[in-house]
C-alpha cells in the first residue's frame, strides 16, 4: 500500500532578503514551518519581526536577484486574497481599523470580505451567519454580538478581531504582539482562548518580545537579530538566560511557571 505523501510545509522561506527603502530589513532568511506547529518569533525592536510578517503576507517582497523561494502549502503562485484566508493575521492595527460603530457580529462576518465592517453591498448567507455565531461562541463573545466596538474593552475588541480572522477557518493564525494594550485580566483571558484555538488544530504563529504571550502549546522559537535568523530550535533551549541576553544585548533572567515564561533585565 502506497503511503500518502506528507503535507507540504505551511510556510517555506529560502534565501529571503528584503529592503525597506534603503534599509536591509531581512538578510538571507531561511525557515520552514510545518502544518500544525505552534511557534514564536522573537527579537528586539528593529530585528526584522514586522518585515517578516509583511513578507509572509505578501505586503513586502524579497530582492529577486538572490534567488528567493517563498511557498505557502507548497505553492508560490497564490492569489493573495486566497492565501490570506489560509494564514490570517491579527494585529493591533486591525483592532484600530474596525469601525467604532460596528458590532461584534459585523466585525466577525466582515472577515468574509476582508473589510472591518459589513456594508450594504456585503450579502450574508445563512451558512455565513451560522459560522459567525459559531465563532462568537468559540471566542466566548456571544455577549458582544450586538455591542459596538466603541463600547468594548480592549480585550473584547481583540477577541472579536480574532473571531474575524477565524471565520474563514484558516490553517494558521499569525499574532502580532497579541497582548499589547490589554490589562492583566484581558491578557490572561486571551491566552486561555488561544489555547482553545490551538487545541482545535489551528497553527499559531506568535510575533512578540513579550514572553508571557507564549502559551505552553508553543514548542519552537525563532530568534531574529539585526534582520538575520539568529537561532531556531526548541523553546526550552532558546528561552534561556544566556541566549536571550545575547539577542537583546543586556543581562536577562528567565523564569518559568506552569508552562509559561517571563523575564527580567
Amino acid at each position: 500500500m502506497t503511503e500518502a505523501a506528507p503535507d507540504p510545509p505551511l510556510l517555506e522561506f529560502r534565501n529571503i532578503t528584503v529592503y525597506r527603502g534603503e534599509t536591509l530589513a531581512l538578510d538571507d532568511v531561511s525557515l520552514s514551518i510545518p502544518c500544525g506547529q505552534h511557534l514564536a518569533i522573537i527579537g528586539p525592536n528593529g530585528s526584522g519581526k514586522s518585515t517578516l510578517i509583511r513578507t509572509m503576507m505578501r505586503y513586502d517582497h524579497p530582492v529577486r536577484r538572490y534567488g528567493p523561494v517563498m511557498k505557502v502549502f507548497g505553492r508560490s503562485d497564490w492569489h493573495v486574497h486566497d492565501m490570506r484566508k489560509l494564514i490570517a493575521v491579527v494585529s493591533n492595527e486591525m483592532v484600530q481599523a474596525c469601525s467604532k460603530s460596528a458590532t461584534g457580529r459585523s466585525v466577525v462576518l466582515s472577515g468574509y470580505y476582508s473589510s472591518f465592517e459589513l456594508w450594504p453591498q456585503h450579502p450574508v448567507t445563512d451558512a455565513m451567519e451560522a459560522r459567525g455565531e459559531e465563532v462568537l461562541r468559540l471566542m466566548h463573545a456571544e455577549h458582544l454580538r450586538d455591542k459596538p466596538v466603541n463600547a468594548m474593552s480592549s480585550g473584547e475588541a481583540k477577541r472579536v478581531v480574532i473571531g474575524r480572522a477565524l471565520v474563514n477557518e484558516p490553517r494558521a493564525l499569525l499574532l502580532d504582539e497579541p497582548s499589547n494594550g490589554l490589562d492583566l485580566r484581558a491578557a490572561i483571558e486571551l491566552r486561555d482562548t488561544l489555547r482553545h484555538v490551538a487545541a482545535l488544530g489551528t497553527s499559531l504563529i506568535y510575533v512578540t518580545h513579550h514572553l508571557p504571550d507564549i502559551i505552553p502549546e508553543v514548542s519552537r522559537v525563532i530568534l531574529l537579530k539585526n534582520g538575520r535568523l539568529h537561532a531556531d530550535g526548541p523553546k526550552e533551549r532558546l528561552l534561556a538566560n544566556d541566549v536571550l541576553s545575547d539577542v537583546y544585548g543586556t543581562a536577562i533572567e528567565v523564569e518559568t511557571k506552569d508552562g509559561y515564561y517571563n523575564c527580567w533585565a
